[in-house]
C-alpha cells in the first residue's frame, strides 16, 4: 500500500560519510603508481554511479585495453586498509538529523549507487544501520544513477509516493535521478558545488546536515 506521507531517503557517500574524496585520494595514489593523468577529472564524472557504470566511464576515457578490474581492486584495498584503521569518517550533522526524522516519526531510506553489501557493512560499522527502514545499493538495479530506478523503488519499499519524499544528495547525477523520480532533491554539496542546473532541479542547496535539520524544523 502507498500512503501520502513525507519521507526521507538519503544518499550515502559524500552525504552520510566523507569517503568521496577518500576514494578520489585513492584513485590519485593509483593513477601516480602506474603513470596515467587526469584520473580526477574522470572520477569526478563517475560520482553518484554505480561499479557498472563508473568501470563504462573510465574505459570510455582511457580506452578498452584499460586495466580498470586490476586498478580497481587496488583502489579498494586502499580504501579498505583506510577504514580499517581510522573508520569511515561521518559527516557532520548526520547523528543530529537521523535522530530528530526519528523521533518526529518521519520514514527513513536510503538509495545508494555503492553495493549493497558494502552499504550495510559500512553503516553497521558506524552505527548507523538501524536508522533506516529501508536500505537499497547500486547493485540491485541494473539502470544507475541519473537514471530515477533506486529512487523509485526505495519509495516502492518504504510504501510512499516520490513527490512526498525529500532526496539528499551530494552529486549531479545524485540530484538529476531524484529530480526524474519525481521527488524533493536536496542538494548538499560535496566535492562539486551547485550550478545552475543543480539549483534548479534542487528545492533548495544547504551548506551541511544540521542546516537541513533546521530546514526540515521549518518545512517538513
Amino acid at each position: 500500500m502507498t500512503i501520502k506521507k513525507k519521507a526521507v531517503i538519503f544518499d550515502m557517500d559524500g552525504v552520510i560519510f566523507d569517503s568521496e574524496r577518500l576514494i578520489l585520494d585513492c584513485w590519485e595514489k593509483v593513477a601516480e603508481k602506474y603513470h596515467f593523468a587526469n584520473i580526477r577529472e574522470v572520477c569526478i564524472d563517475c560520482i553518484g554511479t554505480n561499479k557498472v557504470k563508473t568501470r563504462e566511464i573510465v574505459c570510455a576515457y582511457y580506452g578498452a585495453s584499460f586495466p580498470y578490474d586490476e586498478y580497481s581492486k587496488e583502489v579498494s584495498g586502499l580504501f579498505r586498509e583506510y577504514i580499517q584503521t581510522k573508520g569511515l569518517p561521518v559527516k557532520k550533522g548526520v547523528r543530529e538529523l537521523l535522530e530528530y526524522l526519528q523521533a518526529e516519526g518521519i520514514p527513513i531510506g536510503l538509495a545508494s549507487s555503492t553495493r549493497l553489501a558494502v552499504v550495510e557493512e559500512e553503516l553497521k560499522q558506524a552505527g548507523l544501520y538501524d536508522y533506516f527502514q529501508v536500505v537499497m545499493g547500486g547493485d540491485q538495479l541494473k539502470r544507475s544513477k541519473p537514471e530515477p530506478d533506486i529512487y523509485l523503488l526505495t519509495c516502492e519499499k518504504m510504501g510512499i509516493l516520490p513527490d512526498c519524499a525529500y532526496a539528499i544528495e551530494d552529486s549531479y547525477n545524485g540530484i538529476r535521478s531524484a529530480y526524474r523520480a519525481g521527488m524533493m532533491p536536496i542538494m548538499v554539496p560535496d566535492i562539486l558545488q551547485a550550478d545552475d542546473e543543480m539549483k534548479e532541479k534542487s528545492i533548495t542547496v544547504l551548506q551541511d546536515l544540521l542546516q537541513v535539520k533546521e530546514y526540515f524544523r521549518a518545512y517538513l
